[in-house]
């Protein structure tokens, strides 16, 4: 057997290897059962009660899309000038977001455009925000199922 033959027969059991293994990671790292799937939440400081409408109401995969965040007092009073942060993920996969969603305009009344929006595949998402306003920063985490 010459040694590129060798190396091939090597590199493809290696390959194989990883993959079973990851499969099986994946396997272990189920959803948690009792995910809170509400599309509104206080923040994680008890500042900011955020709640989010994607366009057409409805989560889309593999389609890039916006959500119209809303973020008001717990009192209820709407939160405009603030400055949001989004990130987010696939804790099951250990990934990021595929694109860079962020807030492209401010609509009033504590409503936000978040464009930039993106799943690539099915599965467990959490898409998180940071609020700061008014000298308050806090953050709130949604999670998804596709």
């Amino acid at each position: 057997m010459t040694t590129s033959r060798r190396f091939v027969r090597i590199a493809g059991g290696i390959l194989t290897g990883a993959l079973v293994l990851g499969t099986a990671l994946h396997a272990t790292m189920a959803a948690p059962s009792d995910l809170d799937l509400s599309r509104t939440r206080v923040t994680d400081g008890g500042a900011y009660r955020v709640s989010f409408t994607p366009e057409g109401d409805s989560l889309r995969v593999g389609r890039m899309h916006s959500w119209r965040l809303h973020v008001e007092t717990v009192a209820g009073a709407a939160v405009d000038s603030a400055a949001i942060a989004v990130d987010g993920g696939m804790p099951q996969h250990g990934h990021g977001l595929p694109t860079r969603p962020r807030v492209t305009q401010s609509l009033g009344g504590g409503d936000y455009l978040v464009s930039g929006m993106k799943f690539n595949m099915r599965g467990w998402w959490v898409v998180s925000f940071k609020v700061q306003a008014s000298g308050a920063a806090d953050s709130v985490t949604f999670n998804l199922k596709l």
